[in-house]
């Protein structure tokens, strides 16, 4: 089973703690508080999105939070031919009107993060904005809110190890 970080083959990679993460997180909440923006819901791109999310609805104090699942990456820099949306889906009538902020790891190629803006903005969503940890300068979206912008492989903390198994004891 391959896991995100089997990257053994990658000579330049980026590496995120769990030390970093905390970090990364509070300074990109403080640079969207900074701009003004109060999202009514924090929405998730599960799953990369889910801890990133997460910590950045802690640090604002946005209680509402949500999430869209996209299955786009398969492995090590392998995709499926297009992402897609996996069940359950978010109800979108609750989110006519309201200021969403929308949350992934990593703005890749950028192809999962537009499919989701577009069809919240479909859905009648008021102010939708974007947040991620890491943009990449291929990808076909520019986050409103960005960490840090690198072109590397990156290792995320939550995906680092291989998942567990079940003990033999």
């Amino acid at each position: 089973m391959a896991y995100h970080a089997d990257s053994s083959d990658l000579t330049v990679k980026e590496v995120l703690t769990w030390d970093g993460f905390g970090e990364a997180t509070r300074e990109l909440a403080q640079t969207i508080v900074d701009q003004d923006f109060t999202p009514d819901i924090i929405i998730a791109v599960a799953r990369g999105g889910l801890v990133p999310a997460g910590a950045l609805s802690y640090a604002m104090g946005v209680k509402l939070a949500d999430t869209m699942n996209v299955e786009f990456y398969t492995d090590v820099e392998e995709t499926l031919p297009d992402p897609v949306l996996l069940a359950p889906l978010l109800d979108m009538d609750e989110i006519a009107g309201k200021k969403l902020l929308v949350v992934d790891d990593v703005a890749d190629s950028g192809r999962t993060l537009a499919l989701v803006l577009e069809l919240l903005k479909k859905a009648g969503a008021g102010d939708v904005r974007s947040a991620v940890l890491y943009a990449k300068s291929r990808s076909v979206v520019d986050p409103t809110f960005v960490w840090k912008r690198t072109d590397e492989w990156i290792v995320f903390p939550w995906s680092a190890e291989k998942p567990v198994e079940k003990s033999t004891n």
